[in-house]
């Protein structure tokens, strides 16, 4: 596996860096134990960089990388499908955008339509914000067909997809308050009661400390092992 180039790929889980950080907070504070301990009593010393080259670490890591890779995959493949922006689709490229993904949004909209594009306002940002989603468009005046098909009366009119069925939707701004400022999280409320979106994953800084702190517990158990290792080892020499 090219380490490199999934670090680069995947440089917002900054997921080296929080690998790297942790390490080497975790060797100073090792050095200055040492440091402490050689004033005292003379106890078994622990090679910091056999620590860090752990295999239990090492293991960690590699899988992590491997999970990372799997997902910048899967992004990969979702991209090119169109999800993560909100894109206008004509009435023949329909049916194949909302068979294709598992969860979609769809909004019924007409061009001279104030009301229309305060919501195109809306779903362009949870676009961007639930990526396993697609959001698309469909103009009513040019697809007369899935108009009737799916009983579209009023705009705007946000139908929701769960694997190819309508499941839900939203007809007009009553359910959101009846005014034309309503936040976007209440249009983000009407998907997640839907299930056509899923709520995002853990935020990255959050991530990145957990994964840190649990490299760094990894490392200590590391410590602890060799530690008592070595000083059985000088134990029994003591008694031969």
């Amino acid at each position: 596996m090219d380490v490199g180039k999934v670090k680069s790929q995947m440089h917002s889980l900054a997921f080296g860096q929080a690998m790297g950080k942790a390490a080497e907070d975790y060797k100073q504070e090792l050095l200055a134990a040492q440091a402490a301990a050689a004033a005292g009593p003379t106890y078994a010393q622990v090679d910091v960089d056999d620590l860090l080259d752990d295999p239990e670490l090492e293991k960690l890591h590699a899988e992590r990388l491997a999970a990372l890779q799997r997902e910048v995959e899967k992004r990969a493949k979702m991209q090119q499908k169109g999800h993560g922006s909100y894109e206008e689709v004509a009435e023949g490229d329909f049916l194949e955008a909302v068979t294709k993904s598992d969860r979609v949004v769809c909004h019924f909209f007409h061009r001279e339509f104030e009301r229309c594009r305060i919501m195109d306002k809306h779903l362009g940002l949870l676009a961007r914000k639930f990526f396993d989603t697609r959001f698309i468009k469909l103009s009513a005046p040019d697809a007369p067909f899935f108009v009737e098909k799916l009983q579209v009366r009023m705009l705007p009119c946000v139908v929701m997809f769960l694997n190819g069925v309508a499941a839900d939707r939203i007809i007009g701004f009553d359910a959101l308050g009846a005014t034309d400022d309503f936040p976007t999280s209440q249009v983000e409320k009407k998907l997640l009661k839907a299930g056509v979106v899923v709520p995002p994953p853990q935020r990255k800084d959050d991530s990145d400390d957990e994964e840190a702190a649990q490299a760094a517990r990894t490392m200590r158990h590391g410590l602890a092992r060799q530690h008592r290792q070595r000083t059985q080892s000088d134990e029994d020499s003591d008694f031969d």
